[in-house]
């Protein structure tokens, strides 16, 4: 690991990656329209050309990881550390808190209805007539391929590099086994990897920052009649800010960890209050029959392509969202993850944190589907004309303790992005510095920069928070590109691990690892 008295900050990275950030804003500032029509123009041009290739590169990454944590290399350990730094509670709950963040309540309301009002089209279409088509759709678009794009053979191969090689924790890591040392010696190739980075993760953070001072703006109006202003959005965006921000000071062994427990503490007390005073039998079919679904269509769901305008605005938008967080989320998992092996890291993350998320879908969906067909309009009514806050809210209008179930939801999505606004500044930080302990400066810093940044899309208007949020699917497109040689290298990575931890015998055989042959007899 890095001696951290020399840790020194890429001043490269950071000003081309801020400012072009800051560029954004001022040009949005400038011109809202132009810049969201060009969005609108590149999003449609990278979801037509890419989708289908990211629609394969998320099966193989997770077919490939699934493989690696079932044969002999998933006893490999990770991170140069015999036992694990945080316990397998609290290590899944940072592992959760990651993509959930922007999930975990609204569109765990939404989605399900959304694909219950209108069937997706490979299952035939039409209105209101397929309940499993609707779960297995939301399970497939929050389910294991898209999890085990945060952090399974890209993270393999990051802590192989920087826990083993004693090289910088950054995404240009992931193209050592192919570029040796020289990808970090003033290297245009791993200044860019870092730089589009750092950018779509910014992109998929400020987008969730602003909205969720719009939806929890419009939650506080619905409950309590207040105001739902632009100064009470604001507002909210500094108080999510100031807890992102005390949290990435305390760093990952204090506030992060905390603020995960919390929040996935608050979330599993919500689900079994949902669960217990609202339709438990229906909750449970739909789970079964929505994961029996996806199961069932597995290969045909992932690899569907006939309606190039429904994957547009699902499946595509998705994936390339998740693409967006990849190497970012890669870091932090690599981070968390010391001492444990590939087969735990692969369960992790590609299995037991999917059916979690799924869970969680099951019982507010669920809740808001039975409520729907119970009463029609109930639901679907609110969500078709006020968005998916307000599909909350009318779940909870129609349960006992509705103002109490309706303020915890709402701190449960406050607190879910908090923990990935400080998450993301800590893995912007160690980005700049290749430290896995980066300065807490710098990692305030970024977190406050998120917040201005968002306070500022709300104030040039909501249409400039979607603009961002939709180009995070531009910038997965040389992401992308950054994270295809993990599956092959994630293999290659794992194979030399195994060699070295005496896990398989010491064959004579060549071994490729960072342009460098290493003959073991």
């Amino acid at each position: 690991m890095q001696d951290q008295k020399r840790i020194t900050t890429d001043w490269t990275v950071f000003f081309i990656s801020g400012g072009f950030l800051l560029l954004f804003i001022i040009v949005s500032f400038i011109n809202s329209d132009m810049v969201g029509n060009w969005i609108t123009i590149s999003f449609n041009k990278s979801a037509e050309f890419f989708g289908a290739y990211w629609q394969i590169l998320l099966l193989g990454n997770f077919l490939i990881g699934l493989w690696l944590a079932i044969s002999k290399y998933g006893n490999v350990r990770l991170g140069n550390q015999e036992k694990p730094q945080y316990s397998y509670y609290r290590w899944v709950a940072m592992i959760l808190t990651t993509l959930l963040a922007s999930g975990g309540v609204f569109w765990a309301a939404a989605e399900p209805m959304y694909h219950y009002m209108n069937t997706p089209p490979i299952e035939g279409g039409g209105e209101f007539n397929n309940l499993p088509a609707a779960f297995g759709h939301a399970f497939m678009h929050w389910g294991f391929v898209a999890w085990a794009m945060l952090g399974t053979l890209s993270t393999v191969v990051m802590m192989y590099v920087h826990y083993s090689k004693g090289l910088p924790l950054q995404p240009r890591a992931i193209l050592y086994p192919i570029f040796g040392k020289r990808i970090y010696e003033k290297s245009f190739i791993g200044s860019t990897a870092d730089i589009i980075s750092i950018i779509a993760v910014a992109a998929g953070t400020l987008g969730p920052l602003g909205f969720l001072g719009l939806q929890v703006g419009y939650g506080l109006h619905h409950l309590f009649g207040i105001p739902n202003s632009l100064t009470l959005s604001i507002f909210l965006v500094v108080g999510l800010v100031t807890i992102a921000a005390i949290s990435a000071a305390s760093g990952i062994d204090r506030g992060i960890q905390l603020l995960s427990r919390i929040n996935i503490g608050m979330t599993i007390v919500l689900a079994v209050v949902v669960l217990l005073i609202g339709p438990a039998m229906f909750i449970l079919d739909m789970f079964v029959a929505g994961q029996g679904h996806y199961l069932q269509n597995f290969f045909s769901m992932s690899l569907y392509r006939g309606d190039s305008a429904w994957l547009g605005s699902w499946t595509i938008f998705f994936w390339g969202w998740f693409i967006g967080y990849g190497p970012m989320m890669a870091i932090f998992i690599s981070r968390i993850s010391r001492g444990r092996t590939i087969r735990e890291l692969v369960i992790a993350v590609s299995v037991t944190a999917p059916i979690v998320s799924n869970i969680w879908f099951s019982i507010v969906g669920g809740t808001g589907v039975f409520l729907e067909q119970e009463n029609p309009g109930s639901v679907s009514t609110f969500l078709s004309e006020s968005g998916m806050p307000a599909a909350v809210m009318a779940i909870m209008d129609q349960l006992p303790f509705s103002t109490i179930l309706a303020v915890g939801f709402i701190a449960v999505a406050i607190v879910f992005v908090a923990t990935t606004a400080d998450t993301i500044s800590y893995t912007v930080a160690v980005t700049l510095t290749g430290s896995d302990r980066p300065q807490s400066w710098l990692r305030v810093f970024w977190a406050l920069i998120f917040g201005a940044l968002s306070v500022v899309l709300l104030i040039i208007g909501e249409g400039s928070i979607t603009a961002i949020q939709n180009f995070i699917v531009v910038t997965a497109v040389p992401v992308s590109l950054l994270l295809l040689p993990p599956l092959w290298l994630g293999p290659q990575v794992a194979k030399q691990m195994a060699l070295e931890q005496g896990i398989v015998e010491q064959k004579r055989r060549k071994v490729l690892v960072g342009k460098e042959t290493i003959v073991n007899k």
